[in-house]
Order: structure tokens, then sequence, then C-alpha cells
């Protein structure tokens, strides 16, 4: 693929380099070889920018000169991202129902529909057009789902869920199991409390391997538009979160958790049930919430404090020996 139509496509101004150079594949900045494409966005990569052996390498417009064919573009990842789908497209489902799928008489699937092997389909569903379901995908009566809608193998929409267009479940996901509800009576043994609330899910989510959304018992579970959700989060019953935000793996959000707009999770995240965490947020990796936070701030530890108070405490960590040593001799 020639170096100006990546460019172009990419929205990128070519510096540095010959518009006719052929690029045959996209690399890491330190495995790229000739012909490759590579990028930087982190400024502790500038260094290898300067060695890197790639033909061309995405850059950002303040990025100083390199002996490399340069695309200078205002967003180097998104641009990096754009090239990778030039070279590596993903596969292709053709449209037909397998024999080995379960396909209930009531249920409504649009055009061009791929269902493959095993494919269990409920009474009283609908499904838009361009559908994927792989292998062993369960979809239980009385789903609601849009066009566009990939599902990859094992994974599970309950009764009654409402999913969006554009809606990407990988493998193992559960949409609308029980919310963990429990009531103790006076013998000290747990009833278990109705969920037949269901998932709601607006369009472009992407729910990555292993996460499970749960239904609630009154109220509904809701993942707003443009959502995307890692591997291994748990999202409880009656929990809310908002546009375009991130959760990372292993995050937890416990029942009527409320996540605004454009926050990020990042890994093994606590979320106590009924916080709320303001739009643009930012929660840092093993931090545990137990009260609300508000839009726009950066929290770290458990609980999670202000993120530079945060700091100053595990600044002090190493040395709490020895002022626990000088508090002793002062008293002493």
């Amino acid at each position: 693929m020639k170096l100006s139509h990546i460019a172009s496509t990419l929205g990128a101004r070519l510096e540095n380099g010959s518009p006719d150079t052929e690029i045959t594949g996209v690399a890491g900045i330190e495995e790229a070889g000739a012909g490759d494409l590579t990028f930087v966005a982190n400024p502790k990569y500038a260094a290898a920018a300067r060695t890197t052996k790639a033909a061309v390498v995405i850059v950002g417009e303040d990025f100083a000169p390199i002996s490399a064919a340069m695309l200078r573009s205002q967003n180097p990842y998104l641009a990096f991202a754009h090239a990778i789908a030039l070279f590596h497209q993903p596969p292709e489902y053709a449209p037909g129902v397998h024999p080995t799928a379960v396909v209930h008489p009531s249920a409504r699937i649009g055009a061009n529909a791929h269902i493959g092997p095993y494919v269990v389909i409920g009474e009283d569903v609908e499904i838009g057009n361009h559908a994927v379901l792989l292998a062993h995908v369960v979809i239980y009566g009385g789903v609601k789902i849009g066009d566009h809608f990939f599902a990859h193998a094992h994974t599970v929409v309950r009764e009654s869920c409402c999913l969006g267009n554009n809606v990407l479940l990988q493998n193992g996901v559960v949409i609308g199991g029980d919310g963990f509800g429990f009531a103790k009576d006076d013998v000290g043994r747990w009833h278990k409390i109705p969920q037949p609330q269901p998932v709601v899910i607006e369009d472009d989510v992407e729910i990555q391997s292993n996460s499970c959304i749960d239904r609630a018992s009154v109220g509904e579970t809701h993942i707003g538009r443009g959502t995307k959700i890692d591997n291994l989060v748990q999202v409880g019953h009656g929990s809310r979160i908002g546009k375009d935000s991130l959760l990372a793996a292993q995050v937890g959000l416990a029942g009527s958790s409320e996540i605004g707009d454009r926050v990020i999770l990042t890994g093994q995240v606590g979320v106590v049930g009924h916080c709320k965490i303001g739009d643009g947020a930012i929660v840092t990796p093993q931090s545990g919430v137990a009260g609300d936070i508000d839009a726009g701030a950066i929290v770290s530890g458990a609980p999670a404090v202000d993120h530079k108070l945060w700091l100053k405490y595990s600044a002090l960590l190493s040395k709490l020996p020895e002022i626990a040593r000088a508090v002793r001799n002062k008293k002493a």
C-alpha cells in the first residue's frame, strides 16, 4: 500500500518521505522493520523513534524531526488504530442459519444475519440487520437487539434485555444475569430477591470477555452509548454507566452505582453500592471508592482520595518506621 494512500486515508501530513513508498504492515516502534508503519504517542518512546527501522512513523504535530518519514497527525494513537484497520480486516461471516441452530418461530431476525452452530434464539426475540452470532450464543426470550450486533462464542443475553445498534460482545459475556440480592430471615437464612428488570445497553458499546452485567429487582441496569468495558468486569444490579466511559479489567461496581459520562475506572477499581462518580473523573488502579466523587476529579487509594494527596501518602510510607522510631525516642 502506497504511503500517499495511507496519508490520505488517515488525514495525516507526510513529511520527509516519498509518497510512492510501499508500506507492507504495521508494528511496534521497537520491532518495526523496513516496510512497516509505526507510531509515537507516548513521550517515553521519543528516543526509540530516532533509531527505529520503520519506514514511516506517525507522530504528533509538534514532534521533533527524525530521519524516518513521518506522518503528522493531531491524534497519533487514533491514526495508528485506523492504520491497523487498513492492513488487518476482520473475518467476514456469510449470511445464513447453521442447521444446528435453534431459532424460535416467533423470533424476528433482520437481513444478512449469520447464525452459527448451536446458537439458541428464544421466543419473541427481535434482532436487527447484519447480526453475527457465533457458536453457542444464547439469546433468551423477549430480547430486543438493534442492527450490526456481534456476539462471539458462548455469550448469553438474558430475558427481555434491550441492546442498541453496533453492540459487540466478546466471548463469555453474560448480559442480564440475576443481580446479587438476598434478604435474611429471622433465623439467619438467605432468601433470594427476584431480579426481573432488564439490562439496557445503548449503541456502540463493547463488552469484553467474561464480563457480567446484572439485571435488577427494580429499575434497570443501564450502559450508556459508546462505553467500553474490559474483561472480567462486574456491573452490579441497578447500576448506571454514562456515555463514553471506560471500565478496565476486573473493575467491580456494587449495586446501584452511578457512573457519569467519560469516566475512566482503571484496573481492579472497586465501587461501593450507591456511590456516584461524576463526569470525566478518573480512578487509578486498585482504588476503592467508598463515597461520591466529583466530576473531573482524579482519585487514588483505598479509600480513594485526591490523587495528589495519595502521592504524598505514598511518599511517606517508606519513612513510617523511621518516623515511628523518632516518636518513640522522643517519648523516652
